[in-house]
This record gives C-alpha cells, sequence and structure tokens, in this order.
C-alpha cells in the first residue's frame, strides 16, 4: 500500500522534458481584467506622487510692464481615472490606456512689479483630459520566469486652468494661458515615466515565481518557462517546463512529454493544464530515490498493533515458518518490478501497480533467511483537489491482489484483499504561484487530449 500511494503522489506533479512543456498555464481578458483593476490603482498612486518643481519667470504685462512672478509648494490634491483599458497585442504584448484622467493640485504664487510692489496668495491647478497610452511586452529572463518592459508610451494633457486667490490676483489673469502652458508641461514631463515605473514594478512580484517547489526531501519541481509567453487575441499562454528531479540532481528520465494543448475555454479567468507525462516521471524520481524499494522491519510498526513482523504471527498462517524459525524478528522487502500504468477518469487518477514482496527470517547474527516470494498487483484511485495552492487527493486502496512466487517454507494459501482504505494526502504538491497569490472558486476537470493518449488536468 505505501508504494501505491507513492505513486499516486507522484501521479499528482507536473512535470516536462525538452521544449514541450508539462504544464499549461493561461490567463484570459478576465485575469487582465483583475490585473487592470490593480495596475490602475498603482497607476493612480504614482500620479499622486508627482512633484511638480518650483518655477519663476518674468512676463511683460501692459500697462504695467515687467511683472516678476514666481509659483512654489505645487502639491497633488486628488487624482481620478474613470476610464481605462487593457488590450492584449497578438504576439507582442498588452496594450493599456487611460483616458478623460484628472490631476487637481494646488500651491503658492508671489509676483513683484515696478520694483518695489509685492503680492501673494495661493492657486488651484486643474489638469483634465489627461490621456496615457503604453505598451507592456511579456518575454521569459535569463531564470525562466516571465518578464515584463515597456516598450513605448505616450502622454498628453488636455487642458490646465489655474484659478487664482488672495493678492493682485488680477494681474495673474492678464498672463494665465501663459502659466497654463507652463504647468501643463511640467506634469506632462513626468506622466510617461511614471507610467513605465508600473510596468517595471510588475518584475519583483513575477520573479517570485516559484521556479523550482520543493516537495519533499526526495524531490522538487521546477516550474520555468521553456518559450517566452504567447499572446493571443483572448489570453496570455505560458509553457512551464514542470519537470520532476530528484533534490540536488536534475537527471533527465529516458523519456519526453508529448505535446499538448489546452481547450479552448476562456470562460474563467486561470487555467493551469498538466499532462500525464508526471506519473513517469514521479516514478522514475523516486526509483532513484530509492523510495520505490522499501524495507519494512517490526519498529515500523506502531507498538500499539497486536501485529508484530515475526514468525510467531505468520506462524498461525504459515505453520512452517514457526516450526523452521521459531521466535525470529522478520524484514520485508518491497519492490516495484515494472514501470506503473496510469489512467484517468473524471475527477479521478487510478494506477495499477505491480510488485514483489519478500519475507525474511532475521537469524541471530543478522542474517537474512528467504522465506516466500509474493506477487502484488494493486490498484489506487485518487479523488484530486485543491487546497491552499496545492495538489491534494484524497486516495483509496480499491484492490490489492496476492499470488505466491515462490516458497522456502512449503505452499500456503494466499487470499486477494480488496480494502477501501481512505488515505487523505492532505499536504499535497506546490502549484505554480506568483507572491501571494490566492486560488478563489477553484474546479478541477480531468481530461482526455484529443488525438493523443496523453492526459490532460484542467484548473479553472
Amino acid at each position: 500500500m505505501f508504494l501505491c500511494c507513492w505513486l499516486v503522489l507522484g501521479a499528482l506533479i507536473p512535470t516536462t522534458l525538452s521544449i514541450n512543456p508539462g504544464v499549461k498555464v493561461r490567463l484570459t481578458e478576465k485575469g487582465i481584467e483583475y490585473g487592470r483593476q490593480l495596475g490602475m490603482a498603482d497607476m493612480q498612486q504614482k500620479l499622486n506622487s508627482i512633484q511638480v518643481p518650483d518655477f519663476s519667470g518674468k512676463k511683460r504685462v501692459s500697462p504695467i510692464g515687467k511683472v516678476q512672478y514666481n509659483l512654489s509648494n505645487i502639491r497633488v490634491l486628488k487624482v481620478g481615472i474613470p476610464k481605462s483599458s487593457v488590450d492584449l497585442v497578438p504576439g507582442t504584448g498588452v496594450r493599456m490606456s487611460i483616458g478623460d484622467a484628472f490631476i487637481s493640485l494646488n500651491g503658492r504664487w508671489k509676483v513683484k512689479y515696478l520694483r518695489i510692489i509685492k503680492h501673494s496668495g495661493s492657486f488651484e491647478l486643474n489638469v483634465n483630459g489627461l490621456s496615457i497610452a503604453t505598451t507592456i511586452s511579456i518575454k521569459t529572463d535569463e531564470t525562466g520566469r516571465p518578464a515584463v518592459s515597456s516598450d513605448s508610451c505616450s502622454a498628453a494633457v488636455g487642458s490646465a486652468k489655474v484659478k487664482f486667490h488672495g493678492g493682485a490676483s488680477w494681474l495673474y489673469n492678464l498672463f494665465t494661458r501663459f502659466i497654463d502652458k507652463a504647468l501643463r508641461n511640467a506634469i506632462q514631463k513626468q506622466i510617461c515615466p511614471r507610467a513605465n515605473t508600473v510596468v517595471s514594478d510588475l518584475n519583483p512580484q513575477l520573479k517570485t515565481l516559484n521556479v523550482l517547489a520543493k516537495v519533499d526531501k526526495y524531490a522538487e519541481i521546477e516550474y520555468s518557462m521553456v518559450s517566452s509567453p504567447t499572446v493571443l487575441k483572448s489570453s496570455i499562454d505560458l509553457s512551464l517546463k514542470g519537470e520532476f528531479y530528484n533534490i540536488g540532481k536534475h537527471q533527465e528520465p529516458p523519456f519526453s512529454p508529448a505535446a499538448f494543448n489546452l481547450p479552448p475555454q476562456n470562460n474563467n479567468m486561470l487555467y493551469i493544464g498538466m499532462s500525464a507525462f508526471t506519473v513517469n516521471s514521479a516514478a522514475f524520481v523516486y526509483n532513484n530515490a530509492g523510495v520505490l524499494s522499501l524495507s519494512i522491519t517490526d519498529d515500523m510498526i506502531p507498538k500499539s498493533s497486536p501485529i508484530r513482523l515475526n514468525t510467531i504471527t505468520f506462524g498461525v498462517i504459515i505453520p512452517e515458518i514457526a516450526k523452521q524459525f521459531p521466535g525470529l524478528m522478520m524484514k520485508l522487502l518491497v519492490k516495484m518490478e515494472k514501470t506503473p500504468t496510469l489512467t484517468f477518469e473524471p475527477n479521478n487518477a487510478t494506477v495499477q501497480a505491480t510488485t514483489t514482496v519478500t519475507a525474511f527470517a532475521i537469524q541471530p547474527n543478522s542474517t537474512l533467511s528467504p522465506l516466500f516470494v509474493l506477487n502484488l498487483e494493486a490498484s489506487v484511485s485518487a479523488r484530486m483537489f485543491v487546497s491552499e495552492m496545492k495538489l491534494a487527493a484524497a486516495v483509496t486502496l480499491n484492490k490489492m491482489d496476492l499470488t505466491l512466487d515462490k516458497s522456502n517454507v512449503g505452499d500456503f494459501q494466499v487470499r486477494s484483499a480488496f480494502l477501501y482504505n481512505n488515505i487523505q494526502l492532505a499536504k499535497g504538491y506546490p502549484l505554480p504561484t506568483i507572491g501571494k497569490m490566492k486560488l478563489m472558486n477553484t474546479q478541477l476537470d480531468v481530461l482526455k487530449v484529443r488525438d493523443t493518449d496523453n492526459m490532460l488536468l484542467l484548473f479553472f
């Protein structure tokens, strides 16, 4: 049963080799819309941080003559982004657009004219009709993670209206148009750099993709990208390696995954597809780690169990053991004889495994005396589900057929066992994640990929 559980665990872990991915991730327009909302919140923060420098100058105003002016302490009060959109550009990336945005600011002003006359007061500045358009490319960085960059950016300010308060504000009304233009240009120069920062801020988050996720003390999963993201009309598709490796030793298995495609579905925000190459890779990895060959001794059995691994207990079933090897402890060697086979059914995975169980009596000098060899054919089912960004399963051992291969203690009858022990694999295996990402309202389907014998797990 221990080996069968390992096989099912292996069947739950995505792997791949070469250029074909073992895992595919699809972010649909609904997912991108969610990203737009987060991006606009960041953009609003960036626009709130606009700093208009103090500036001063001279302007000849009739009939007074030359007027010296100074605008200072200009601060952003409010930013509004009523219209925004994110559109996919097939083959390139994403286009982010903002329209009809506005910024409200205030500050202080001072003037001096006729050499001795000075006035000061406050002013309000309303920037309206602000538009931003930036194109974002999506590629793969040197670590196999997605990376984004701003390819182009344009920004325009529709109007900037100044309203002055206090002092000789009538003077400013004579050259408001000039000041409007100066303030508008000062603000417009800062918009694209801030939009580019919104884009570059995504990369630290993307770098949190768990390209190498530890599973247990034997294995880890690599989720690096095998190619640059594919930008389609209605989705962004990521091809992840997803290969299962022994920890610290990335040895490739003697087989490779076949190509597969995600179904043409876009109703949900996120899809994660995994190929059935998983089970073969998992078996290869755990076999290399020696996990699929198991030695069982009495100290591995709970002390509270009345059944002990010794010739006394087995002597009840096979009297000859108790006669030939009285009062000795025993050891069982469980060994995988051939590659397990995996089949998928809706919401369920079934693993067929063939093993041998060799029993030994442990002599006082620690030598092993062979007793018998059993052949074991087992069938295990797993109902899979997602829990806290991990793929988990509830395992049921459906059937275990035992037959006698050879015996050194005479012939004896072996009964087939039909067991329904449910084992909850609550620990699960890590899915590809970014930052503190969480999956909500998760569903899981098990599908067969058309025209191939590969299987596909689909999350959405």
